[in-house]
């Protein structure tokens, strides 16, 4: 891809997971829709190359068009580009018809494997594993071990387990795919109640090395899922030891730190349990393990009989769950007033790939506190996106419309300039253009004649201006000399010379002749070319401005109607978006109400206990 690379930089390492390799990129359009695609901005990828295709499918000969050299690879991006804005709809559809066209089979197995994909995250795993079933034959080596992991996912989805485990202990050594496909097959080996070994592939992709973010993730994720899942089997000791192995600052740490502490404790280790819970009760109270903790964490110092501390945590509990009830209530009104749509449409937040922890570090703004802990959730996820994605059509089509009023602007400013001049303009060309006519007529005549001359000689006819003023001086002196024979004898003698000359000199005339008609060809060539270009320039200052009225017409209907469909659906989803918010936050404030009870009679044990110790503690005295 060096041509690539040299167009556009960065757009390789995108192309090459998303879409087939090309010896080099010729088509610049192509290129542009593979660059909005890397930089994220699907809409405009889309729409680039949704154009693109449509006028290389108009055009008559396809041959000379530059993105004939690309075309399949444009048709599997265009649906690549449509599912990633999560159409899958017509990303199906755009693969469909690859698959089912006259293609090479490596092409067509592509095509499958991509469609399979678009089923698969459309949580339609029976219609991906038939996508799948129809690869026959060869396949590009660049994605062979992307169909078979592909295919071992669906096959688990589909409850076929000892298939996905063959295929996934095939694929535990391949790059790229190493701790993906350890995990994978420890998670089939556990449905398929092989637990031991499940353990031995979860911990294998608990230990894979590499610092990508994506090793790193799976290998948390790993660990955790091990660790949690030796806990319930009450192995303590060997949870703790997988526990442990999760990172402090990856996404998985709050869960790990909570059941690092319980496997502590339910081995009695509660001084060891302290410690995890410490960390994580000083994290944010908005993730759900941050209150379990504030519980735990006094509990242990209660089973190390340090009442005294217990109590002080019980009531350090309370107050946090105060407090955090107080921000659910708050955070509750502001979503029923509007104001967490508002939020999430900022305009400088929509620039930053960090923008949900942008929304929750907003002074003032209880709407977004929980925002995180909401987008856990994969429908509400969904459903942002969607409000998200509708927010940006909305600001499209308004964009439009400031665009529409620029073209009719400037349609109106290119009528006002050329209308008073091609009257003046038009008249000037009608005499030329007669002109020029009348001297095409002329040059045909001489051209006819000189063809006729070629068959039957007419000397006359090549006779120069001034033997043509000779001939009529001779004939004017032969009428002037009457009947006197010395002065007719020397006129006829003239006369022979005159006579002589014309007809011994025609075929060296004639040439001369073809030759001159020629260069007034080329001199006719550079008219006609004048004449052809001041016509063209005429249509385009003509139709640089007229006929463009019904097409602004109907483009500024088409933008107002979808903004207005745009508005409705956004109002929908923003009610559907609020109630989720809501609901969520009443499920979150019920369980810290729960927990508030706890530690209130928690925290009235640790009193007790602490005045039951004193009271043993002076007696003792």
């Amino acid at each position: 891809m060096a041509g690539l690379r040299r167009l556009l930089p960065g757009v390789i390492a995108w192309l090459a997971c998303s879409a087939p390799a090309t010896a080099e990129l010729r088509d610049l359009y192509f290129g542009e829709a593979l660059y909005q695609a890397h930089q994220g901005r699907w809409f405009d990828a889309v729409a680039r190359l949704d154009n693109e295709l449509g006028q290389h499918y108009g055009v008559d000969e396809r041959q000379l068009d530059s993105l004939h050299l690309h075309v399949d690879d444009a048709e599997f991006s265009v649906g690549d580009f449509e599912l990633s804005y999560r159409m899958h709809n017509r990303a199906g559809r755009a693969i469909t018809a690859v698959l089912e066209a006259n293609v090479a089979p490596e092409v067509r197995n592509e095509a499958a494997w991509r469609l399979a994909r678009v089923y698969f995250q459309k949580e339609r795993p029976v219609e991906a594993l038939h996508a799948l079933e129809r690869i026959q034959g060869p396949v590009p080596a660049r994605i062979r071990d992307d169909v078979a992991f592909l295919r071992a996912q669906v096959l688990i989805a589909n409850g076929r387990l000892s298939d996905a485990i063959a295929i996934l202990e095939d694929l535990r050594d391949a790059k790229g795919f190493e701790g993906f496909a350890a995990y994978n097959l420890g998670i089939a080996l556990y449905k398929a109640g092989r637990l031991k070994e499940a353990g031995v592939e979860l911990a294998r992709a608990g230990l894979i090395g590499g610092d990508d973010k994506g090793d790193q993730a799976i290998r948390d994720k790993a660990n955790l899922v091990l660790g949690t899942r030796l806990l319930e089997a009450e192995d303590y000791a060997g949870a703790q030891t997988f526990l442990e192995r999760v990172r402090l600052t990856g996404p998985f740490s709050n869960r790990a730190l909570l059941s690092a502490g319980w496997a502590h404790a339910s081995q009695e280790h509660y001084e060891r349990a302290i410690v995890p819970w410490t960390l994580l009760a000083a994290r944010n109270i908005t993730d759900r393990t941050v209150p379990e903790a504030l519980l735990a964490l006094p509990y242990a110092y209660g089973k190390l009989e340090v009442h005294g501390k217990a109590a002080l945590l019980y009531g350090q509990a309370l107050e946090s769950f105060g407090n955090e009830l107080t921000r659910l209530d708050a955070s509750i009104r502001s979503i029923r007033e509007g104001r967490f749509l508002r939020a999430l449409v900022r305009e400088e937040l929509a620039q930053d790939s960090d923008w949900v922890i942008k929304l929750r570090e907003l002074p003032d703004a209880p709407e977004t506190w929980y925002l995180t802990e909401l987008m856990a959730s994969h429908d509400f996820q969904q459903s942002l996106r969607n409000y998200l994605d509708l927010e940006d059509l909305r600001r499209r089509t308004a964009e439009w419309d400031v665009q529409i009023n620029a073209w009719e602007q400037l349609v109106q400013t290119r009528r006002a300039y050329y209308e008073p001049l091609l009257p003046d303009i038009d008249r000037q060309f009608r005499l030329l253009d007669s002109r020029i006519k009348l001297r095409l007529e002329q040059r045909d005549l001489i051209h006819k004649r000189l063809q006729s001359m070629l068959v039957m000689p007419r000397p006359d006819l090549l006779v120069t201006a001034q033997e043509r003023e000779a001939r009529e001086a001779l004939a004017a002196l032969e009428r002037e000399a009457g009947t006197d024979a010395r002065v007719r004898d020397r006129v006829a003698r003239l006369q022979g010379v005159l006579h002589w000359n014309i007809h011994t000199d025609y075929d060296n005339r004639l040439t001369t002749a073809h030759k001159h008609l020629r260069q007034l060809d080329q001199e006719i060539v550079h008219l006609k070319t004048g004449h052809q270009a001041f016509i063209r320039s005429r249509q385009a200052a003509t139709q640089s401005y007229q006929g463009y009225e019904n097409t602004l017409r109907q483009l500024r209907l088409r933008s107002r109607d979808a903004n207005e469909k745009i508005t409705r659906l956004m109002a929908r989803q923003g009610s559907l978006l609020e109630a989720m918010a809501v609901e969520e936050l009443d499920r979150r404030r019920a369980r810290l109400e729960e927990q508030q009870v706890k530690a209130r009679f928690a925290l009235a044990d640790s009193y007790d206990r602490v005045s039951r110790q004193q009271e043993a503690e002076r007696a003792a005295k």
